[in-house]
């Protein structure tokens, strides 16, 4: 991710107005949502996929609902920072996006997200059930938050703070 990108995605997104998260998978979408100062990713929800219609109405209308000024899309990325099938998949699900949910998008690299976020859950001795219920809104908050984290360092004029 180059800082021209970032500081473009931070001018362009609506400012005063949340950020939504998206872990997209093969059969589940999890969501977070940013406070509107955008400094903490707060888990949303998941969306069971059904197909493509139905998956982009219900994001556009939970976009509405919160107030939405732009997405952070997680990029499932291979481990060497190549693109495979999933990233591809997921370029292709937020083009088609695009003109149902006009906003801007950021992808985010999510490499680990969803390690990290089992790794915490089962630290917590948290159930396989529990777990499964959490772990892909969880992810799209680490997602998030990474990025929020990184946003925050974002000066009015692009540059980023030495912090």
């Amino acid at each position: 991710m180059n800082r021209e990108t970032i500081a473009a995605f931070a001018a362009e997104s609506r400012g005063g107005a949340r950020l939504l998260g998206l872990d997209l998978g093969t059969k589940t979408i999890g969501l977070a949502l940013s406070d509107v100062q955008r400094r903490i990713a707060s888990p949303l929800e998941t969306i069971k996929r059904v197909k493509f219609t139905p998956d982009a109405a219900a994001l556009a209308g939970i976009a509405t609902k919160h107030g939405v000024g732009g997405l952070v899309v997680g990029l499932p990325l291979n481990m060497d920072g190549s693109e495979g099938p999933r990233v591809q998949s997921t370029r292709a699900f937020v083009r088609n996006l695009k003109p149902i949910l006009p906003l801007p998008v950021l992808f985010w690299d999510e490499r680990l997200s969803t390690a990290a976020v089992t790794r915490t859950l089962l630290e917590a001795d948290a159930s396989r059930a529990r777990r499964g219920e959490l772990v892909d809104k969880l992810a799209a908050a680490y997602i998030l938050q990474g990025c929020l984290d990184v946003l925050d360092g974002v000066r009015e004029d692009g540059d980023f703070s030495e912090e």
